[in-house]
């Protein structure tokens, strides 16, 4: 497997970013090593909370979050997914299946011996956090999930299969101003595979995501004459125009198109369909949790179109979400940790004081 690894300089001086590394190296299924970030913040004895961040984004997403969590006596442990930060990057799309990051990360956990854990998972981080727990359910005591879930559509018409699948592999690639339309219209009543095939496709097929512009304009939201001079620019060729101070911390892991392979990919890892890879693993993933009864809280963003109403499913089967404080989360946007992350950090420190 050929792996990259980001320069340290593209790291430095970044803005509300003071944390020092940690890097565990692990083997993947060819015998690589693949060395893995994570901050360790707080106290050695206090109670351990794992942050796992989604894509496109890394830990620089809870620079906000882990000083609060510190300041109450927790000790805040925020990984880089394999492909995103500080951590390293294999070179192939391919590389990048939902199986594969479970089992990174899975011995990214055993490695460092990680126990009595409250897990905090947003975006694919909840995807592949959740999975961790079904995994190693032992090193878990609780769950705090925020606009994310864990896909299981096993029962999809197959003419609605069939458009899906043939948009992803036949139509024209959509641009930055179609895929955002589409995401944003999640809600609309459709089935959201066939709105979320926009994402996938516009990731999969985009060589160089302008992911630093995208993510300042999710959590900055420009004015509108910016945003058009942006989109502009970014049609023309040019990934980060006008790059803001937190555009170019997003941007840092990538060098060039080629570290991009994991944001490219991951997207179309999700199983939206029947025909999606990990759908049998989601399944027993399903099954597990109907059984789980340790404290498992929801605390979703009222604001999100890619998650609304995500946190009925758990409410509904996992025993753990009974008597627990659901939140809502005001005004977070999609990346709550960005939008509101005092209320994130209150959240986690509320459960684990009263459970």
């Amino acid at each position: 497997m050929k792996i990259l690894r980001t320069p340290d300089h593209r790291f430095a001086g970044l803005k509300d970013y003071p944390f020092a590394p940690c890097y565990t190296t692990i083997k993947t299924q060819d015998g690589s090593d693949l060395r893995i970030h994570h901050l360790d913040e707080g106290p050695a004895d206090g109670p351990i909370v794992l942050l796992m961040h989604g894509q496109p984004v890394w830990s620089y997403l809870y620079r906000h979050v882990i000083p609060h969590l510190t300041a109450a006596g927790m000790r805040a442990i925020a990984p880089d997914l394999v492909g995103y930060g500080k951590s390293d990057k294999p070179a192939a799309r391919e590389d990048y299946s939902y199986e594969h990051q479970v089992q990174w990360m899975g011995s990214w956990l055993e490695a460092n011996d990680f126990s009595n854990i409250t897990f905090f998972g947003q975006d694919w981080g909840g995807l592949i956090g959740l999975r961790l727990v079904v995994n190693h359910s032992q090193r878990f005591d609780r769950v705090v999930i925020s606009n994310t879930g864990l896909p299981y559509n096993p029962k999809v018409p197959d003419g609605l299969v069939e458009e899906v699948e043939d948009f992803r592999a036949n139509k024209p690639t959509p641009n930055l101003l179609q895929m955002q339309r589409a995401i944003s219209g999640m809600g609309d009543g459709s089935h959201p595979a066939r709105k979320f095939a926009y994402w996938q496709k516009w990731c999969w097929e985009t060589a160089d995501l302008p992911i630093g512009m995208l993510m300042s304009m999710m959590m900055q939201r420009p004015s509108m004459p910016v945003q058009l001079a942006k989109f502009l620019l970014n049609r023309a060729g040019v990934t980060s125009p006008f790059p803001t101070d937190l555009a170019k911390a997003y941007e840092a892991p990538f060098p060039d198109p080629s570290y991009k392979m994991g944001p490219r990919a991951m997207p179309s890892q999700v199983p939206t369909l029947p025909t999606s890879p990990s759908l049998e693993q989601q399944a027993k993933a399903w099954e597990f949790f109907k059984s789980f009864d340790k404290p498992f809280l929801c605390a979703f963003a009222d604001n999100d179109p890619v998650t609304r109403g995500g946190e009925t499913q758990f409410l509904e089967q996992v025993p753990g979400t009974k008597g627990l404080p659901h939140t809502t989360i005001k005004g977070g946007g999609h990346f709550v940790q960005e939008g509101a992350p005092d209320q994130v950090a209150q959240v986690i420190i509320d459960l684990i004081r009263t459970t």
